[in-house]
Parts: structure tokens; C-alpha cells; sequence
């Protein structure tokens, strides 16, 4: 095979997780609660009424997450800290905990001393219940921002030295409209308004926190800085004029009302035409501060979907997104979730959109599968996860033909996940990890998937 089919040298690639999936230990170390600990306590929020109280124990239990690392022969890992438990309270004036620091710490040297480069996202959705109850959490533009940016500072100060690599936020979409617009996710607000409330402050608290990094940290500890922004790849169900709307609508909704004020300076005309006045808009100063303020494109995306224009479900721009093609087959091979099927040729159309668009270098943050039914199956059974390993065998092709024969600037691959964990609101019944835990012993079990990962990357990166 020649250098040319292969991925340059320096191409990363690893696992990700996040703190409240994976970490459990919520209430030890000092931590104080998150909106996620406050929504799983109400019934009925969680599928199998189940938290992340304990999830795969991997507070405790770190080593042994380093150990499979290591094991995997990953480059990278991409994780998340608890905000809570740097700052129980959240607040700028609130008391930092000691413990908590300490302990991202020591993982963090142990990674650097596994040879694994860490990419650390700052917040992937657990925000302080403190905050929220006491001024309505990323619904109070002013106090949020400076709480988030004293966060960032914090961690900044704490682990920048080794930390080369930041991820202000995980999805903002997510944190938007499933937890503000429909309310299966915390805090579960349901409303037609908060979510292009939380979605602008979120922009903005990102876009400070960026903008202190570049001021005082950049230089002196030699990092970049990014967010990562979730889509799917649309494709419209039809060539009709409508649906060929709808589709760019949908890419605008989800994607482009983070992507464009971030990396263009504006919101998308489609966004402002669907939401009117109810979108906030940027001052002068603010665009100032959002434009270009992220180093490159984190992406997580998982599947690609066909669209058809609606007049229901505006959160989403109008459109009803499906894999089912007109002449009644299924775009690819079904996941445990109903939104997510494999379709490898997408996800090298999603990355060759992105690259033309907003031309920054791509992190491929999260891509993975949950195979249809695997909680169910015995540990024999489910480590050999023929589904999965499908999947990722077409989306690690896409990706190389999108970087060898595209041009696109793809920096690094993280699968998702390390582990089976904690799937908010699906609980436990959801399996994503590319090795299998025992959620009774928390015993760790390398699936197949695991392996196919390993060798396909090891013989497709330039020595």
C-alpha cells in the first residue's frame, strides 16, 4: 500500500467517553450535584429508571480505563471533567475542590505517561444543579458566561500544561433541544423559546472562554482550542424542489446555527426565517469575540438520514428526517436506536461539506454503534459484534477516501466508546462501547470491534 492510501503520521486516533456516563462516584471526591443527577431522580425521565451514580465506576476505577487504552495501542483519548467536581457550587465565587483537581490530574499524568495524548472537553452537559436553581443555568446569559469562563480558567490553570488539546462544548444542539425544547434530557424543559436562548449562550460562553485561552494560555502552554458541534449527514428523500429545501434547512438547523456564527460570523438566513424574532441576536462586540473562535471542527456524527419537508417538528427547521428510500428499502443496516443506521458514504460527504464550508482541520470527536439488541446477549455473544464492526469498517473507508482522494483535512478519529455506559436517557439498555462492561462486577471485556479498530489504524497511518 503506498503513503498516498494512508493517513499522515500524525493522525490521532482514540476512544472518547463522558464524565456522567462513565464516572459514577457521584457523590464522593467532593463533587457536588449536576442537573443530571437532579433529572435522573424524577421518575419516569430514564427508560430503565436508572443514573450514572454508579455507571462503569470509572472514577474508582481510571487505571483500569488507562490499561485498556494503552492495550488498544490508541494515540488519543477524549474525555470529559465534571464541572461539579472542580466547583461543587459552579460558581466564580463558589470554592474550588482541591480533590476533584487533583484527581484529573494524576489522570491526566498518567495518560501523558501511557504516551496518550488527552483532548479534554470541559462540558458535555452536567451542568452544576446549583447554578441552575440559583439563576436558571444557561438561561442567564450574563452570569453563566463568566461562570463558565471561571471554569474554563480554572482548568486551564490547573492542567494547560499538559493539556494541548481543549473542547469547550459537546453538542450544543443536544443541550439545546433535548434538554430545553422537548425535555427528555436535563433539566427537561419543554418550550418553544429557551432553546435558541441556551443555544446563543452557549456560543457565547464558548466563545469567551476561547477568547481567554488565546489571550493568556495559547502561547505560553502551545495548545489549540475548539468545540464540537453533532450532525448528520441529510440527504433529501427526493429530487423535489421541496425536499432539496428542506434538506439544506435541516443541515442549517442543526448544524449551522453553531457553525456559522462561530466560524462565519452570522446565523444562517433559513435559521432566522424559521425562528424570527424569538433568535437573540449577536452586538457588534460579541460577533467580535464568536467569529473564528474555534482552531478546528469537532464533529460527532453517527448516521445520515432522508429528508422530507414538513410543516411539524420546528425545532428541527420543518423537516421529518428517516431512513426509509422511496422505493421502500432502508438506507443501511439498524442500530438499537431508531435514528441510527450505518451509511458509510455520508459520513464522507458530511466531511468533504465541512471542509468546504467552514475549511478548518476536522476532529472526528465521537462516531460509533449500538448494536440492535446486544443488552440482551450473553457476554460470548455480544463481543462478537459483527454489526458494529460493519459500521466502523465503512466509516474508517469513508474517512480515508475523504483525506486521500478528497483533500480533506481530517486530524484525528475517536470511536465512541470506550465502554458500554451510561446512555442518558436510554439508561443502560444502550450499548456503544467497543468493549463490553458487566454493570454488576464492572467487568471490562474487549469486543471485537476493538480489535478491527486497532489493526485497520495501525496499517493505515504513515509511520
Amino acid at each position: 500500500m503506498s503513503s498516498t492510501s494512508k493517513l499522515p503520521h500524525d493522525f490521532v486516533w482514540g476512544y472518547a467517553t463522558a464524565s456522567y456516563q462513565i464516572e459514577g462516584s457521584t457523590d464522593k471526591g467532593g463533587r457536588g450535584p449536576s442537573i443530571w443527577d437532579k433529572f435522573t431522580s424524577i421518575p419516569g425521565t430514564i427508560s430503565d429508571g436508572s443514573s450514572g451514580e454508579t455507571a462503569t465506576d470509572s472514577y474508582r476505577l481510571w487505571k483500569e480505563d488507562v490499561a485498556l487504552l494503552k492495550s488498544y495501542g490508541v494515540k488519543a483519548y477524549r474525555f470529559s471533567i465534571s464541572w461539579s467536581r472542580i466547583i461543587p457550587k459552579g460558581g466564580r465565587n463558589d470554592p474550588v475542590n482541591q480533590e476533584g483537581v487533583a484527581h484529573y490530574r494524576t489522570f491526566l499524568e498518567e495518560l501523558v505517561k501511557q504516551g496518550i495524548i488527552p483532548f479534554v472537553t470541559l462540558y458535555h452537559w452536567d451542568l452544576p444543579q446549583e447554578l441552575h436553581e440559583r439563576y436558571s443555568g444557561w438561561l442567564n446569559k450574563e452570569e453563566i458566561i463568566q461562570d463558565f469562563v471561571n471554569y474554563a480558567k480554572i482548568c486551564f490553570d490547573a492542567f494547560g500544561d499538559i493539556v494541548k488539546n481543549w473542547i469547550t462544548h459537546n453538542e450544543p444542539y443536544c443541550i439545546s433541544i433535548l434538554g430545553y425544547g422537548i425535555g427528555i434530557f436535563a433539566p427537561g424543559h419543554k418550550s418553544s423559546t429557551q432553546p435558541w436562548i441556551v443555544s446563543h449562550n452557549l456560543i457565547l460562553a464558548h466563545a469567551y472562554a476561547v477568547q481567554l485561552y488565546r489571550k493568556e494560555y495559547k502561547e505560553k502552554q502551545g495548545g489549540q482550542i475548539g468545540i464540537t458541534l453533532d450532525c448528520h449527514w441529510l440527504l433529501p428523500y427526493d429530487d423535489t424542489p421541496h425536499n432539496l429545501e428542506a434538506t439544506r434547512r435541516g443541515i442549517d438547523l442543526k448544524l449551522g446555527r453553531y457553525a456559522d456564527p462561530i466560524y462565519k460570523g452570522y446565523y444562517p438566513e433559513r435559521v432566522k426565517k424559521v425562528l424570527g424574532d424569538r433568535l437573540p441576536e449577536f452586538t457588534s462586540d460579541e460577533i467580535t469575540v464568536v467569529k473564528d473562535s474555534s482552531d478546528f471542527f469537532g464533529l460527532n456524527t453517527y448516521t445520515t438520514q432522508l429528508v422530507k419537508d414538513t410543516q411539524g417538528d420546528e425545532l428541527n427547521g420543518h423537516v421529518k428526517m428517516g431512513h426509509t428510500k422511496p422505493d421502500g428499502t432502508q438506507l443501511g443496516n439498524q442500530s438499537d436506536l431508531a435514528w441510527l443506521q450505518t451509511y458509510g458514504p455520508g459520513f464522507r460527504s458530511l466531511l468533504n461539506y465541512l471542509w468546504k464550508t467552514y475549511e478548518k482541520p476536522i476532529y472526528v470527536t465521537e462516531n460509533g454503534f449500538p448494536v440492535k439488541g446486544e443488552n440482551g446477549l450473553s457476554l460470548e455473544e455480544a463481543i462478537n459484534d459483527i454489526d458494529r464492526q460493519d459500521y466502523f469498517a465503512q466509516y474508517t473507508k469513508a474517512l480515508l477516501e475523504a483525506v486521500t482522494e478528497d483533500g480533506v483535512d481530517v486530524k484525528g478519529y475517536f470511536g465512541w466508546s470506550l465502554l458500554d455506559n451510561f446512555e442518558w436517557a436510554e439508561g443502560y439498555k444502550v450499548r456503544f462501547g467497543v468493549t463490553h462492561v458487566d454493570y454488576n462486577t464492572q467487568k471490562r471485556t474487549p469486543k471485537g470491534s476493538a480489535a478491527i479498530l486497532t489493526k485497520w489504524f495501525n496499517e493505515h497511518i504513515q509511520e
